[in-house]
């Protein structure tokens, strides 16, 4: 039983994990959110909830998405991380009063965390700086003696886009700053405000060109041109808040370095204020999310960060968040609308998932027609556990519903008004066959979504297979999007990822004017496109694992791959070695740390399966693998050792123990094993203790520990 329990929570975990880093993609490197921030976090705090109670099925965390290979790439000195964020969902039937409580609790309970990582008395002052959190594109800039040197997007969190000369015309960012440390990188974000968004919308509407939704994503596409000029004639802004890497500290408070970054020239924004305690902060919050509409311009929520500075250095960060900020986010923008249809799509891993299509309604500023329903669980009022959502009311075509943005992003359906239904709305029944190919689309113990079992022979999934083969973060072939994957493989040019690099010699002379004919094509797009294909013919190792689209395998858990055997020839013989799922194949596989039964499992499925080895050697005659180096560890005698920490620590809490040791390149797990190096036993250490020392594991005490960390 506690088998089969354990088996859907690994598949839980690889499901959220591959549907967060899709989002992350569509979000971070395309402009184009998928879904709403509420429904982001609440993807998040499901696996989140999970992890804490098996934490070895942990995946590894990432911060944004992948840089764009249109622009070159620059490494972050200092990590750019995300933040962590506070949401409070209000209950069907609460007052303002208890709404505000509810997240007056939740911004004291960071508080408290801060406290119990520094071991600091709750009477012991402690005070934070609030900032708007502001809607819009990180940007890093790096100053060298006071002169601009480059500038980066967030990009993966470490490497960002190359956006130097598009920078360069915003006014906001200086060229030159005075009384600066000698290497110092001002972080902050790019937006627009709602005048220049709807200007901006006017002049491209009379153009005849593309508007924007919202201007986030103006902001985002204006900064991302690969012409600068364009990026020039557009209305950017830049609000400074944070920093890099720093040749000297800029000062001892958060405080104090944003009135510094002002002093050199930078906008910081005038509502960020320092405040002695939580709750003076969070009346901040109240302030601000009271002013919301009239700021000009678009935030989402409040940022706290404790202002002592070294008390940030102290608290450090977790793998992609501070533990010294957090975001605390403003409740959902709702309107009212009718639902006219439930259309079912399907995936490339064949995940038959429902849309909602709206009778178009605007919800704060932007019209929207669709939301995601998520699964049809979702739709028949039945949370991921079974337990009733919106009081257990279905969702049904024909209903008056509420729905919902968070971040100017697709919506939400939040709630339905039962004394609107028609009278002859039915139940919605979910189809338990593909729309697409007919086969039958069971659905697995513990899974939340059916799955159509077609497989290659679904055109669905076949066409989702390809376009997901040649999307940014896969092989990115430019001029092959969606549109022309979805004709050429209708008129059976391609059916597999082979096909895309023999299309120049089977159109040939002779054919090329059946491409020339085809609607949106000539001989130079047709050029273009050959040429393009061409140069993806280097592939790195991590990008093809990656394009070959195997389920649970994310562009994250594709770069542990590559990293762990190198090259292709050992990933595939690897993979071969481990197909029995015994051995030490199949060992070498389950230890790289990020890569849990599930996805092992689907890897090693993927290349048992004989039309997948056929379809991988037939794309392998085209391609030329760049192996991927393994990542350099911290050079101390820690790193990469694996070391578990149990009981109560007298120098400093356990959670700074597990951050320092991490730093200096460990690997800290939270179960002994024969693979752990150390046991770092406090006082009071119990089971883990007792472990160790059957498994011959070396355990040492918190001074031992700290003088092997200082060797």
């Amino acid at each position: 039983m506690a088998g089969g329990k354990e088996d859907r929570d690994a598949a839980e975990i690889a499901r959220l994990t591959e549907e967060l880093a899709r989002l992350d993609r569509a979000y971070h490197a395309e402009d184009a959110p998928l879904v709403d921030d509420a429904t982001y976090d609440a993807l998040k705090r499901r696996r989140a909830e999970i992890v804490a109670r098996r934490p070895e099925l942990a995946p590894p965390e990432t911060v944004g998405s992948a840089p764009s290979e249109a622009f070159e790439s620059i490494a972050h000195r200092a990590p750019m991380l995300s933040l962590k964020n506070i949401i409070v969902k209000r209950g069907r039937d609460w007052s303002d009063e208890r709404y505000a409580e509810e997240n007056r609790a939740a911004a004291l309970e960071f508080e408290a965390d801060c406290r119990r990582f520094l071991q600091t008395p709750a009477e012991a002052p402690l005070a934070f700086v609030a900032e708007p959190k502001i809607d819009g594109l990180s940007l890093s800039l790096r100053y060298e003696e006071g002169r601009l040197i480059s500038a980066a997007t967030r990009g993966d969190g470490e490497t960002g886009e190359n956006v130097t000369p598009n920078a360069r015309t915003l006014h906001d960012i200086p060229e030159e700053i005075a009384d600066a440390p000698a290497v110092l990188e001002v972080r902050g974000e790019v937006y627009m405000s709602h005048a220049d968004f709807a200007a901006l919308n006017a002049r491209q509407a009379e153009a005849g060109a593309r508007t924007f939704a919202n201007p986030r994503n103006a902001a985002a596409g204006s900064l991302r041109q690969l012409d600068a000029s364009i990026t020039a004639s557009r209305p950017l802004k830049f609000f400074a808040y944070s920093w890099g890497e720093v040749s000297e500290p800029l000062a001892a408070t958060q405080w104090e370095a944003l009135a510094r970054l002002k002093a050199m020239g930078f906008a910081v924004n005038p509502d960020a204020r320092r405040c002695d305690g939580m709750d003076a902060a969070f009346a901040v919050y109240l302030s601000l999310e009271e002013r919301r509409a009239s700021l000009g311009y678009d935030i989402d929520g409040v940022v706290y960060k404790v202002d002592d500075i070294a008390l940030q250095q102290r608290l450090g960060a977790r793998s992609t968040t501070p533990r010294w900020a957090i975001a605390h986010k403003f409740s959902a923008e709702t309107a009212i609308t009718v639902l006219e249809g439930i259309e079912i799509q399907v995936g490339r891993t064949g995940a038959l998932s429902p849309v909602a299509r709206l009778r178009p309604v605007t919800v704060g500023g932007v019209t929207v027609s669709s939301a995601t329903l998520h699964n049809e669980d979702y739709i028949a009022g039945r949370g991921a556990k079974g337990e009733p959502i919106r009081e257990g009311r279905d969702l049904r075509v024909g209903d008056t519903v509420t729905v919902y943005r968070a971040g100017d992003v697709i919506p939400k359906v939040l709630d339905v008004d039962l004394a609107k239904r028609p009278a002859d709305a039915v139940p919605f029944v979910f189809p338990d066959h593909c729309p697409q190919c007919g086969s039958a689309a069971p659905r697995e113990p513990g899974e939340a979504v059916r799955r159509c079992t077609g497989g290659l022979t679904c055109p669905a999934q076949a066409v989702e297979r390809l376009k997901h083969f040649v999307s940014r973060d896969a092989f990115d072939i430019e001029g092959l999007g969606a549109k022309q994957v979805e004709a050429l493989h209708r008129d059976g040019w391609v059916r597999e990822p082979a096909d895309i690099f023999t299309l120049e010699s089977r159109f040939g002379p002779g054919n090329l004017q059946q491409l020339k004919a085809r609607e949106g094509w000539g001989e130079k797009s047709a050029a273009n496109l050959f040429a393009a294909i061409a140069q993806k013919r280097r592939i790195p190792l991590d990008r093809l694992i990656f394009g070959l689209g195997v389920r649970h395998v994310g562009e994250t858990s594709a770069r542990l791959l590559a990293r762990a055997y190198g090259d292709w020839e050992s990933f595939s013989a690897a993979m071969t070695a481990a197909s029995a799922r015994e051995g030490e194949a199949w060992e070498h596989l389950l230890a790289i740390d990020g890569v849990g039964a599930v996805m092992a499992g689907a890897v090693v499925d993927f290349f048992a399966e004989p039309h997948n080895r056929d379809a991988m050697s037939r794309l392998l005659a085209h391609l030329d693998v760049a192996p991927v180096a393994a990542p350099q560890t911290v050079a101390s005698p820690v790193a990469g050792k694996t070391v578990v920490f149990t009981g109560t620590l007298a120098q400093m809490s356990r959670a700074e123990a597990k951050a320092r040791a991490e730093a200096m390149g460990a690997k800290v797990a939270g179960t002994v094993s024969a693979r752990t190096d150390y046991v770092v036993a406090g006082s009071d250490a119990g089971s883990k203790l007792k472990k160790a020392e059957a498994l011959g594991v070396e355990v040492l005490t918190e001074e031992a520990w700290l003088a092997l960390a200082r060797t």
